[in-house]
């Protein structure tokens, strides 16, 4: 086995997602993971901490996010520089070339109560990570939590809608109508 091969993470979460789908998450284990992409178990652990963190990115989406608010236009509302960083991340992340790994990514991920545990984790943290970033901006709270939780929820159904193969719309396009879809629910209540 060589040394150093490029894209070993791409190539370990590619494998895990496979292995978790012909034999679900509790049946497959780090070696195995590892030498589906051909790497060693010490690969792998350079790159996730175990094998739940293989699907969710480890913080480059924190990173994509807090940089999408931070880059937000200097007269942006709360909403629009959630709505700002939601585009980057569809332009960075969610392209088109990877919706159908996402699909397969969500049901695996519901098919296992440790996986959607991890995931509604991630989740919380990615919301703490837009009130902080909204509140350097100069975003009190509570508009701040109220704009970060608005923009999870949307990012939420965008993802589900994004993931449906029939859909053709980009993420950005879906994260944008469903802020504005959610938003307007917010304002009926």
């Amino acid at each position: 086995m060589a040394r150093w091969q490029p894209n070993a993470s791409e190539r370990l979460v590619v494998a895990a997602l496979e292995l978790f789908e012909e034999r679900g998450y509790e049946n497959t284990t780090v070696i195995e993971i590892a030498e589906r992409a051909g790497l060693t178990k010490s690969t792998f652990f350079r790159h996730f901490p175990d094998k739940r963190e293989v699907l969710f990115g480890g913080g480059a989406m924190t990173g994509l996010l807090v940089d999408g608010i931070d880059a937000a236009p200097t007269g942006a509302g709360p909403l629009e520089a959630v709505a700002h960083a939601l585009d980057m991340i569809g332009a960075e992340v969610f392209t088109c070339d990877r919706r159908e790994f996402g699909a397969r990514r969500s049901a695996v991920i519901a098919a296992n109560p440790e996986l959607r545990e991890r995931e509604a984790l991630k989740g919380l943290g990615l919301t703490a990570s837009m009130i902080d970033a909204l509140e350097r901006r100069g975003v009190p709270d509570p508009t701040s939590r109220v704009a970060a939780e608005l923009g999870a929820l949307a990012w939420k159904i965008a993802y589900e809608r994004w993931t449906d193969t029939a859909n053709d719309d980009t993420f950005g396009e879906l994260a944008r109508r469903t802020l504005a879809e959610v938003r307007a629910a917010g304002a009926m209540c």
